[in-house]
């Protein structure tokens, strides 16, 4: 069976795991059957084993049995929206459903996605070997250069890829798009165990990280930005306060650094910064720039 036939199958059943918290085994194979899964052959026990198997090797998904042989997802916190299990998910879904959808190619519109990626398999292959990298690298309006790196991890932000990564000296973030070559050397380094890329990015939105200090923000959403916020939060710590028929107002914690701004001027006025004021004072700033730009 083809490998993409067989990861169809996979999400299949973690999709309807998901929006069927527990059903029996009988009603799974009615819903394969249904869906047309495997051209209207019924799920046997012996697939949906070796299934169940393969999910928990892939996705870390448990798919457990209660007493009354009804089954479900026993944890599905590892599918939280920043998991990498959740990203391998929803990537796989969208990728099965264009396959099954070729024929609609010009009725489904993309976003373009830049340079990169054909360097992500040698980055981590570098991360899973502990090798260093020697990387060709150049900024936007700078002369390109060579650096010997150890990478630690990768982060996905507005559709560029980024290496976080330990120069010998310091911490150090690289856009892949602005690659020019990457090879694996022979050098061996090893991530320090209390060493966190998770916890390197929780102060800061985005990939930017400097030493803007932290700071407790509240954002005030105007008519239906409340639920954009709600559905798809700008950062881990955000937590809503109040809400009115006009507005809601929200309450982060973290480091507002340039790309955090960057993202709130690119909502309009349906977002206001209420405090902290040097924060709102930055704001106006940037619009008195902007505006100045347009006169």
């Amino acid at each position: 069976m083809k490998p993409s036939i067989i990861f169809h199958q996979y999400i299949w059943l973690i999709n309807t795991l998901r929006r069927y918290p527990r059903v029996t085994l009988d009603e799974l194979s009615q819903r394969w059957v249904d869906d047309e899964v495997a051209e209207g052959n019924p799920l046997s026990r012996s697939s949906f084993n070796r299934h169940r198997d393969a999910i928990l090797d892939m996705f870390g998904v448990i798919i457990d049995c209660d007493t009354q042989y009804r089954y479900y997802i026993s944890n599905p916190e590892v599918l939280d929206d920043d998991s990498l299990e959740r990203w391998m998910l929803s990537t796989l879904t969208v990728s099965s459903v264009l396959a099954d959808s070729a024929s609609l190619k010009e009725r489904i519109i993309l976003e373009n996605v830049p340079a990169g990626e054909e360097y992500l398999q040698t980055i981590i292959r570098a991360i899973k070997t502990g090798k260093r990298i020697l990387m060709g690298y150049q900024r936007f309006g700078a002369e390109g250069y060579e650096k010997v790196v150890s990478p630690y991890a990768l982060k996905l932000f507005h559709q560029r890829w980024y290496l976080l990564s330990y120069t010998g000296r310091h911490y150090a973030i690289y856009s892949l798009d602005r690659m020019k070559s990457v090879s694996l050397t022979e050098e061996d380094f090893e991530m320090p165990a209390d060493f966190s890329p998770q916890q390197y990015f929780a102060e800061y939105f985005g990939v930017l990280t400097d030493e803007t200090p932290m700071a407790h923000i509240v954002l005030r959403a105007y008519g239906t930005m409340a639920n954009y916020l709600r559905t798809l939060p700008l950062h881990a710590s955000q937590r809503e306060l109040s809400t009115s028929e006009e507005y809601t107002d929200f309450a982060l914690d973290l480091r507002p650094t340039s790309d955090f701004i960057g993202e709130l001027l690119s909502h309009d006025s349906v977002i206001e910064v209420i405090e902290p004021l040097d924060l709102r004072q930055k704001l106006l700033l940037r619009i008195d720039e902007m505006r100045q730009r347009y006169q």
